[in-house]
């Protein structure tokens, strides 16, 4: 069952001018639970623009979108951060808490909704453990390498259970070697019954790890041969 769905999407920015660039038109596509799909294309192709339709961040100017329940023409603001919670979104700049270590890092968003102590803790040490930063628990994101900080955001990102998760560039700011682990930790997470869409310029990552792959194109949206790039 298609747990994502645009339809005949189209969405443009304003310019100083008065007028509008358009990002893409007439995009559709479905992406069913438990799948795994690249998102391709070039610096300003519209990747993450794409991403932001999904979490609600941006609204088409033309069209349909449906994540889960939601449908972005009555989505109200009240629920938009239920939609978010269900959710987990990941960025190439990890957008980590300078001034929180690894482990409140984490827990952040559980505090937020009202979790208590105990509870906070459990999942908090449950999903340092899924990534591997059970022993840096304490450290904060300027004593991480890289590769680490992404492991943290991968782990806030996960600490609701989503059924789906957003990557934007995660391997982005990594070198070669420490982005091959990156890329092993989402495809353990989806081999674990996650969703992942993730947006992507590395071909490297699509050809070595190949899964569907969608690419944004001269304003359109098509499916290619990840073999083929």
């Amino acid at each position: 069952m298609a747990r994502i769905d645009l339809r005949d999407v189209s969405v443009s920015f304003p310019l100083p001018d008065g007028g509008r660039r358009s990002v893409f038109d007439d995009v559709s596509v479905s992406v069913n639970q438990g799948e795994m799909v690249y998102l391709i294309g070039q610096t300003g192709s519209g990747k993450s623009t794409l991403l932001r339709l999904l979490y609600m961040d941006v609204e088409p100017d033309e069209g349909s979108v449906r994540v889960g329940d939601y449908r972005s023409s009555s989505i109200s603001d009240r629920d938009v951060p239920y939609l978010r919670r269900s959710l987990g979104v990941v960025f190439q700049d990890f957008q980590l808490l300078t001034d929180r270590n690894v482990y409140e890092n984490v827990a952040f968003s559980l505090y937020v909704t009202g979790k208590s102590g105990s509870a906070v803790k459990q999942r908090v040490m449950k999903v340092l453990a899924r990534v591997g930063l059970s022993h840096k628990q304490r450290r904060y994101p300027h004593e991480l390498s890289g590769g680490e900080q992404q492991r943290v955001a991968i782990a806030r990102a996960i600490i609701n259970d989503p059924w789906i998760l957003l990557a934007d560039e995660p391997t982005g700011n990594l070198d070669p070697a420490v982005a091959d682990e990156i890329q092993q930790l989402l495809l353990s997470l989806h081999k674990q019954g996650m969703t992942l869409f993730m947006a992507t310029h590395d071909y490297r990552i699509v050809k070595k790890y190949p899964a569907r792959t969608l690419a944004l194109m001269k304003g359109g949206l098509v499916e290619v041969d990840p073999q083929s790039l």
